[in-house]
């Protein structure tokens, strides 16, 4: 099975980040934690510190199915900054392929022209980043290969979604039922 990219800037939102990616896990969907710096360790914005699986400039995204971008501040900010990743969201979205964002996190595919006239939602005061984009205040959105969500509360509707995309309704069922959701 092909993994997901799920990439980490310092500033990250840590629960938009690791929940995300033990609920895909728990899937049984491989996430591969990216460090968009040359450090492994990442700090995230409520000062918690992980080690990131690779960085960017080592890995190889010709395997990664979907790439994710958790928010928080300035976590999403360095993600805008990070030229590399830029080229890769714009060629994944060239080619179909699934990009999601919570949070803050989506002013970047917004600043890339990446929801223009598309459905998306973000963190209430970004929605002015989504350039092209119909705001929809919802929890969650998912127009065609891009997906959006509000922030940190709505982790598990969102990283639900993303199992139900990649494996299945049947497979979003029984993770959540291991929830107890």
């Amino acid at each position: 099975m092909k993994k997901v990219a799920l990439f980490l800037a310092n500033g990250f939102e840590e629960i938009e980040a690791l929940a995300t990616a033990d609920i895909l896990r728990r899937a049984w969907i491989p996430v591969e934690t990216v460090s968009i710096s040359d450090d492994r360790e990442v700090t995230g914005a409520h000062k918690i510190t992980v080690t990131a699986d690779i960085t960017f400039s080592k890995s190889d995204f010709s395997d990664v199915q979907m790439l994710l971008l958790p928010g928080g501040m300035p976590g999403a900010k360095h993600l805008n900054e990070h030229d590399g990743l830029k080229k890769l969201l714009v060629e994944f979205n060239s080619q179909g392929k699934p990009i999601a964002a919570i949070c803050a996190a989506p002013m970047v595919l917004g600043g890339l022209g990446l929801l223009n006239g598309k459905r998306a939602t973000c963190y209430p005061g970004f929605e002015t980043e989504l350039k092209g984009a119909h705001v929809t205040g919802e929890k969650v959105v998912t127009d065609g290969n891009i997906t959006t969500a509000k922030g940190p509360g709505l982790v598990f509707d969102f990283a639900l979604s993303l199992v139900e995309q990649i494996a299945g309704k049947g497979t979003r069922q029984d993770v959540q039922k291991g929830l107890l959701l």
